[in-house]
Protein backbone atom coordinates (compact mmCIF):
# COMPACT_ATOMS: atom_id res chain seq x y z
CA UNK A 1 0.00 0.00 0.00
CA UNK A 2 1.42 3.38 -1.00
CA UNK A 3 2.23 5.86 1.79
CA UNK A 4 -0.10 8.70 2.72
CA UNK A 5 1.62 12.00 1.91
CA UNK A 6 1.30 14.71 4.58
CA UNK A 7 2.10 18.29 3.63
CA UNK A 8 3.99 20.54 6.00
CA UNK A 9 5.50 23.99 5.97
CA UNK A 10 9.28 24.01 6.08
CA UNK A 11 9.84 25.87 9.35
CA UNK A 12 11.28 23.95 12.28
CA UNK A 13 8.10 24.44 14.30
CA UNK A 14 5.82 23.36 11.45
CA UNK A 15 7.89 20.22 10.90
CA UNK A 16 7.82 19.43 14.63
CA UNK A 17 4.04 19.79 14.63
CA UNK A 18 3.65 17.61 11.53
CA UNK A 19 5.90 14.93 13.00
CA UNK A 20 3.72 14.90 16.13
CA UNK A 21 0.64 14.39 13.96
CA UNK A 22 2.36 11.65 11.95
CA UNK A 23 3.42 9.86 15.13
CA UNK A 24 -0.17 9.88 16.39
CA UNK A 25 -1.45 8.63 13.02
CA UNK A 26 1.02 5.73 13.14
CA UNK A 27 -0.24 4.83 16.62
CA UNK A 28 -3.85 4.83 15.42
CA UNK A 29 -3.11 3.10 12.11
CA UNK A 30 -0.05 0.83 12.60
CA UNK A 31 -0.63 -0.88 9.26
CA UNK A 32 -0.36 2.33 7.23
CA UNK A 33 2.68 4.25 6.04
CA UNK A 34 2.92 8.03 6.21
CA UNK A 35 5.47 10.41 4.68
CA UNK A 36 6.01 14.16 5.07
CA UNK A 37 6.32 16.39 2.03
CA UNK A 38 7.76 19.83 2.83
CA UNK A 39 6.33 22.86 1.02
CA UNK A 40 7.77 26.37 1.43
CA UNK A 41 4.98 28.93 1.70
CA UNK A 42 4.88 32.61 0.85
CA UNK A 43 4.53 33.36 4.55
CA UNK A 44 7.74 31.43 5.31
CA UNK A 45 9.61 33.46 2.72
CA UNK A 46 8.26 36.82 3.86
CA UNK A 47 8.39 36.21 7.61
CA UNK A 48 12.17 36.65 7.61
CA UNK A 49 12.03 40.05 5.87
CA UNK A 50 12.51 43.25 7.88
CA UNK A 51 9.13 44.88 8.62
CA UNK A 52 9.79 47.72 6.15
CA UNK A 53 10.05 45.18 3.30
CA UNK A 54 6.83 43.39 4.11
CA UNK A 55 3.44 44.98 3.50
CA UNK A 56 1.45 42.61 5.70
CA UNK A 57 1.63 38.96 6.74
CA UNK A 58 -2.05 38.18 6.32
CA UNK A 59 -3.90 34.97 6.98
CA UNK A 60 -3.52 32.49 4.13
CA UNK A 61 0.13 33.30 3.40
CA UNK A 62 1.21 30.32 5.52
CA UNK A 63 -1.44 27.96 4.13
CA UNK A 64 -2.10 28.76 0.46
CA UNK A 65 0.61 26.58 -1.08
CA UNK A 66 -0.39 23.61 1.08
CA UNK A 67 -4.01 24.01 -0.01
CA UNK A 68 -2.99 24.15 -3.67
CA UNK A 69 -0.94 20.96 -3.21
CA UNK A 70 -4.03 19.24 -1.78
CA UNK A 71 -6.19 20.36 -4.68
CA UNK A 72 -3.57 19.16 -7.21
CA UNK A 73 -3.22 15.79 -5.48
CA UNK A 74 0.44 16.28 -4.57
CA UNK A 75 -0.39 15.62 -0.91
CA UNK A 76 -3.33 13.93 0.81
CA UNK A 77 -3.31 15.75 4.14
CA UNK A 78 -2.02 19.14 5.21
CA UNK A 79 -1.10 20.02 8.78
CA UNK A 80 -1.64 23.66 9.74
CA UNK A 81 -1.45 25.79 12.83
CA UNK A 82 -5.15 26.54 13.13
CA UNK A 83 -4.57 30.21 13.89
CA UNK A 84 -2.95 30.59 10.44
CA UNK A 85 -6.03 29.33 8.59
CA UNK A 86 -8.53 31.91 7.32
CA UNK A 87 -11.94 31.58 8.95
CA UNK A 88 -13.50 30.94 5.54
CA UNK A 89 -12.33 27.62 4.09
CA UNK A 90 -11.00 27.06 0.58
CA UNK A 91 -13.40 25.53 -1.96
CA UNK A 92 -13.06 21.76 -2.23
CA UNK A 93 -11.24 21.36 1.09
CA UNK A 94 -12.34 20.51 4.61
CA UNK A 95 -10.94 20.24 8.11
CA UNK A 96 -10.93 16.50 8.66
CA UNK A 97 -9.62 16.71 12.23
CA UNK A 98 -8.60 19.12 14.95
CA UNK A 99 -6.37 17.21 17.41
CA UNK A 100 -6.31 17.93 21.13
CA UNK A 101 -5.06 21.41 21.78
CA UNK A 102 -1.70 22.25 23.34
CA UNK A 103 -1.25 25.09 25.84
CA UNK A 104 -2.92 28.20 24.39
CA UNK A 105 -1.14 30.66 26.68
CA UNK A 106 1.54 33.17 25.76
CA UNK A 107 4.99 33.15 27.35
CA UNK A 108 7.08 36.10 28.45
CA UNK A 109 10.78 35.48 27.80
CA UNK A 110 13.11 37.67 29.89
CA UNK A 111 16.57 37.72 31.35
CA UNK A 112 15.01 37.11 34.74
CA UNK A 113 12.44 39.89 35.21
CA UNK A 114 8.74 39.76 36.07
CA UNK A 115 6.25 41.49 33.74
CA UNK A 116 4.29 43.52 36.27
CA UNK A 117 6.98 44.67 38.69
CA UNK A 118 10.56 43.96 37.64
CA UNK A 119 10.74 45.17 34.04
CA UNK A 120 12.07 48.75 34.12
CA UNK A 121 9.84 51.73 33.35
CA UNK A 122 9.48 52.12 29.59
CA UNK A 123 10.99 48.68 28.91
CA UNK A 124 10.87 47.38 25.33
CA UNK A 125 9.07 44.08 24.66
CA UNK A 126 9.64 42.41 21.29
CA UNK A 127 6.54 41.09 19.52
CA UNK A 128 5.22 40.96 15.97
CA UNK A 129 1.61 40.66 17.14
CA UNK A 130 -0.82 43.62 17.39
CA UNK A 131 -2.92 41.43 19.72
CA UNK A 132 -0.06 40.99 22.17
CA UNK A 133 1.05 44.60 21.92
CA UNK A 134 -2.45 45.93 22.62
CA UNK A 135 -2.96 43.70 25.67
CA UNK A 136 0.53 44.48 26.93
CA UNK A 137 -0.42 48.16 27.16
CA UNK A 138 -3.39 47.20 29.34
CA UNK A 139 -1.04 45.53 31.82
CA UNK A 140 1.46 48.40 31.86
CA UNK A 141 0.91 51.50 29.77
CA UNK A 142 4.59 52.51 30.03
CA UNK A 143 5.88 49.46 28.16
CA UNK A 144 7.08 49.89 24.58
CA UNK A 145 7.02 47.27 21.81
CA UNK A 146 9.48 46.44 19.05
CA UNK A 147 8.59 44.60 15.86
CA UNK A 148 10.15 41.15 15.49
CA UNK A 149 9.73 38.49 12.79
CA UNK A 150 11.01 35.02 12.06
CA UNK A 151 10.74 31.56 13.56
CA UNK A 152 11.18 30.86 17.27
CA UNK A 153 14.94 30.27 17.09
CA UNK A 154 15.40 33.45 15.04
CA UNK A 155 13.40 35.49 17.54
CA UNK A 156 15.32 34.08 20.48
CA UNK A 157 18.63 34.84 18.73
CA UNK A 158 17.53 38.41 17.98
CA UNK A 159 16.41 38.85 21.58
CA UNK A 160 19.76 37.65 22.92
CA UNK A 161 21.59 40.01 20.53
CA UNK A 162 19.47 43.08 21.29
CA UNK A 163 20.20 44.24 24.81
CA UNK A 164 17.81 47.18 24.40
CA UNK A 165 14.93 44.68 24.50
CA UNK A 166 13.87 43.62 28.00
CA UNK A 167 11.45 40.87 27.01
CA UNK A 168 10.04 38.76 24.17
CA UNK A 169 6.52 37.36 23.79
CA UNK A 170 6.01 33.90 22.25
CA UNK A 171 3.32 31.21 22.18
CA UNK A 172 3.65 28.50 24.82
CA UNK A 173 2.63 25.79 22.34
CA UNK A 174 5.57 26.62 20.08
CA UNK A 175 7.99 26.49 23.00
CA UNK A 176 6.60 23.15 24.15
CA UNK A 177 6.64 21.56 20.69
CA UNK A 178 10.00 22.85 19.49
CA UNK A 179 11.85 22.85 22.84
CA UNK A 180 14.32 25.62 21.89
CA UNK A 181 17.42 26.47 23.91
CA UNK A 182 16.36 28.84 26.70
CA UNK A 183 19.64 28.74 28.62
CA UNK A 184 20.11 31.96 30.56
CA UNK A 185 16.52 33.06 29.96
CA UNK A 186 13.38 32.94 32.06
CA UNK A 187 10.05 31.80 30.57
CA UNK A 188 6.91 32.90 32.41
CA UNK A 189 3.44 31.73 31.39
CA UNK A 190 1.00 34.64 31.23
CA UNK A 191 -2.47 33.93 32.65
CA UNK A 192 -5.48 34.48 30.40
CA UNK A 193 -6.53 37.31 32.72
CA UNK A 194 -3.49 39.21 31.41
CA UNK A 195 -3.11 37.91 27.86
CA UNK A 196 -5.85 36.23 25.82
CA UNK A 197 -4.51 34.19 22.88
CA UNK A 198 -5.14 34.45 19.17
CA UNK A 199 -8.26 32.49 18.16
CA UNK A 200 -7.17 28.88 17.64
CA UNK A 201 -3.74 29.36 19.23
CA UNK A 202 -2.20 26.07 20.34
CA UNK A 203 -4.45 24.01 18.06
CA UNK A 204 -3.54 22.14 14.88
CA UNK A 205 -5.78 21.35 11.93
CA UNK A 206 -5.60 18.48 9.46
CA UNK A 207 -7.01 19.50 6.10
CA UNK A 208 -8.07 17.15 3.30
CA UNK A 209 -10.10 17.12 0.11
CA UNK A 210 -13.86 17.02 0.54
CA UNK A 211 -14.44 14.63 -2.33
CA UNK A 212 -12.97 11.25 -3.24
CA UNK A 213 -10.98 10.91 -0.02
CA UNK A 214 -13.11 8.95 2.43
CA UNK A 215 -10.18 6.76 3.39
CA UNK A 216 -7.94 9.78 4.05
CA UNK A 217 -10.65 11.56 6.03
CA UNK A 218 -11.14 8.43 8.12
CA UNK A 219 -7.40 8.22 8.87
CA UNK A 220 -7.24 11.87 9.91
CA UNK A 221 -10.54 11.74 11.79
CA UNK A 222 -9.09 9.32 14.31
CA UNK A 223 -7.15 12.26 15.79
CA UNK A 224 -10.17 14.56 16.12
CA UNK A 225 -10.79 15.99 19.60
CA UNK A 226 -14.39 17.20 19.82
CA UNK A 227 -13.97 19.53 22.81
CA UNK A 228 -10.99 21.28 21.24
CA UNK A 229 -12.93 21.62 18.00
CA UNK A 230 -15.88 23.25 19.77
CA UNK A 231 -13.64 25.67 21.66
CA UNK A 232 -11.67 26.85 18.65
CA UNK A 233 -14.83 27.07 16.51
CA UNK A 234 -16.28 29.55 19.01
CA UNK A 235 -13.07 31.58 18.96
CA UNK A 236 -12.85 31.62 15.18
CA UNK A 237 -16.50 32.58 14.79
CA UNK A 238 -15.90 35.47 17.18
CA UNK A 239 -13.02 36.61 14.97
CA UNK A 240 -15.04 36.08 11.78
CA UNK A 241 -18.07 37.96 13.09
CA UNK A 242 -15.84 40.93 13.92
CA UNK A 243 -14.35 40.83 10.43
CA UNK A 244 -10.86 40.40 11.83
CA UNK A 245 -7.63 39.01 10.45
CA UNK A 246 -4.18 38.56 11.92
CA UNK A 247 -3.31 42.28 11.94
CA UNK A 248 -6.24 43.41 14.09
CA UNK A 249 -5.97 43.32 17.91
CA UNK A 250 -8.54 40.56 18.50
CA UNK A 251 -8.11 37.76 21.03
CA UNK A 252 -10.35 35.00 22.34
CA UNK A 253 -10.24 31.87 24.45
CA UNK A 254 -12.97 29.27 24.97
CA UNK A 255 -12.95 26.55 27.61
CA UNK A 256 -15.24 23.60 28.18
CA UNK A 257 -16.96 23.66 31.56
CA UNK A 258 -17.76 20.49 33.56
CA UNK A 259 -21.49 20.66 32.78
CA UNK A 260 -20.97 20.46 28.99
CA UNK A 261 -21.17 24.20 28.64
CA UNK A 262 -18.69 26.34 26.72
CA UNK A 263 -17.38 29.67 28.05
CA UNK A 264 -15.87 32.19 25.65
CA UNK A 265 -13.95 35.31 26.63
CA UNK A 266 -12.94 37.80 23.98
CA UNK A 267 -11.30 41.19 23.61
CA UNK A 268 -11.09 43.45 20.57
CA UNK A 269 -10.15 46.96 19.55
CA UNK A 270 -12.76 48.16 17.06
CA UNK A 271 -11.73 50.38 14.15
CA UNK A 272 -11.64 54.01 15.22
CA UNK A 273 -11.80 53.23 18.95
CA UNK A 274 -8.88 53.56 21.35
CA UNK A 275 -10.50 51.64 24.20
CA UNK A 276 -10.86 47.87 24.15
CA UNK A 277 -14.15 45.97 24.12
CA UNK A 278 -14.17 42.88 26.32
CA UNK A 279 -16.85 40.33 27.11
CA UNK A 280 -17.64 36.79 28.24
CA UNK A 281 -20.55 34.47 27.43
CA UNK A 282 -21.55 30.87 28.11
CA UNK A 283 -23.56 28.63 25.77
CA UNK A 284 -24.07 24.90 25.30
CA UNK A 285 -21.10 22.91 24.06
CA UNK A 286 -22.96 22.05 20.86
CA UNK A 287 -23.45 25.76 20.02
CA UNK A 288 -19.90 27.05 19.40
CA UNK A 289 -20.80 29.08 16.32
CA UNK A 290 -23.72 30.73 18.11
CA UNK A 291 -21.45 31.51 21.06
CA UNK A 292 -18.83 33.18 18.90
CA UNK A 293 -21.34 35.32 17.02
CA UNK A 294 -23.28 36.23 20.17
CA UNK A 295 -20.16 37.45 21.94
CA UNK A 296 -19.11 39.52 18.94
CA UNK A 297 -22.56 41.13 18.88
CA UNK A 298 -22.44 41.67 22.65
CA UNK A 299 -19.17 43.59 22.67
CA UNK A 300 -20.06 45.75 19.64
CA UNK A 301 -23.28 47.13 21.14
Amino acid sequence: MKPVIIGSRGSALALAQTRLVMAELKKKWPGRNFEIHVIKTEGDRRAELPPAQDEELGKGLFTGELEQALLKGDIEMAVHSLKDLPTTGADGLMLAAIPKRANAQDVLITRGADLKEELPYGAVVATGSPRRAAQLRLIRSDLQTAEIRGNIDTRLRKFRETQEWSALLLAAAGIERLKPDLKGLTATLLPFSQMLPAPGQGALAIQTLKENAEDIRKLAGALHHAETAAAVEAERMFLHALGGGCREPIAAYAEVLPDKMLKLEGIAWLIGEAKERRGELIRRLDQPEVLGVDLAVEITR
